[in-house]
C-alpha cells in the first residue's frame, strides 16, 4: 500500500519542494496551505503522516493539531522556523510526534517521515500482535495482541509514539529506562536532545492514564536516571 502524507505550509515553494522530495521516495502527497484546508483533507483522506507548519493564516498549525488530535492519532511532524525549546515543547505537548526546524535538510525530513510512518503502521495496526497475553499493573493493563492499553478496563486512546513508550514500559514493569534509551527504542533512531522530547510524551501519557497526572502512581520519574512503570504492591 502506498502511504499518503499531508504537507501543510502557507509557503507554496516549501510545500512543492517537500512534495517532490517525498514523491521521489514513493509516497502519495496531499497539500494544504493553511490549517482549515488541512482539516478538510484530514476529514476526507486516509493519511499515514502529517507535516505541519506552525505560522499560517486562517488557522495556525498548533490550533489545527489540537483539532486533529480530538479524533485522530495520525503522526504529526511540526515544521517551523522557530527554534526555541518552548515552541518545540508546545508542539509536542498538544499532540505532535516530532519537530523539525527550518531550514531543514531534506534527507533528515525524509528520515523522520519514514520513522513516524513505520512506527504508526507497526504500533498502530491492531491486526499485528505478538501473543495474546494481557499484562496488568494495578489499574493499568496492556493487551499485546490488540496493542491496546487500558485504564480501569477502558481502552485509552494513545498515539503510536505514546503506545510505543507504554509497550516498552510493559515489557519490563519496574525497570528504569533512561530518556536516551526510550528515544532510541521507540523512535528507532539515535537520541539527540532526547530528554525534552521524551518528557513531553511522558506528560501526555500521564494525562491520559493517571488519576492525578501531577502526582502519578504509575509512570514514575527516577530523578537523574529515567522513567519506569511502577509495580503496584
Amino acid at each position: 500500500m502506498q502511504e499518503t502524507i499531508l504537507v501543510v505550509d502557507d509557503d507554496r515553494e516549501i510545500v512543492n519542494a517537500v512534495k517532490i522530495r517525498l514523491e521521489k521516495e514513493g509516497y502519495e502527497v496531499k497539500t494544504a496551505y493553511d490549517g482549515l484546508e488541512a482539516l478538510d483533507v484530514v476529514a476526507q483522506t486516509p493519511l499515514q503522516l502529517i507535516i505541519m507548519d506552525v505560522m499560517m493564516p486562517n488557522l495556525d498549525g498548533f490550533s489545527a493539531i489540537m483539532k486533529i488530535r480530538q479524533e485522530k492519532n495520525i503522526p504529526i511532524i511540526v515544521m517551523s522556523a522557530k527554534t526555541e525549546d518552548t515552541d518545540k515543547i508546545l508542539g509536542l505537548s498538544i499532540g505532535a510526534d516530532d519537530y523539525i526546524a527550518k531550514p531543514f535538510n531534506a534527507m533528515e525530513l525524509v528520515a523522520r517521515a519514514k520513522s513516524q510512518i513505520r512506527r504508526y503502521i507497526t504500533l498502530g495496526d491492531a491486526t499485528k500482535g505478538a501473543g495474546s497475553s494481557l499484562v496488568s499493573v494495578g489499574r493499568l493493563s496492556y493487551d499485546r495482541e490488540l496493542r491496546t492499553v487500558y485504564a480501569d478496563g477502558q481502552a485509552v486512546n494513545l498515539t503510536a509514539t505514546e503506545l510505543g513508550i507504554m509497550e516498552l514500559f510493559f515489557s519490563a514493569p519496574g525497570k528504569v529506562f533512561s530518556a536516551e534509551e526510550i528515544y532510541a527504542r521507540v523512535w528507532k533512531e539515535k537520541a539527540y536532545a532526547a530528554e525534552n522530547t521524551v518528557m513531553v510524551h511522558i506528560r501526555r501519557i500521564r494525562e491520559k492514564l493517571e488519576l492525578n497526572p501531577k502526582e502519578p502512581e504509575y509512570i514514575k520519574v527516577v530523578w537523574g536516571i529515567g522513567y519506569k512503570l511502577e509495580v503496584q504492591k
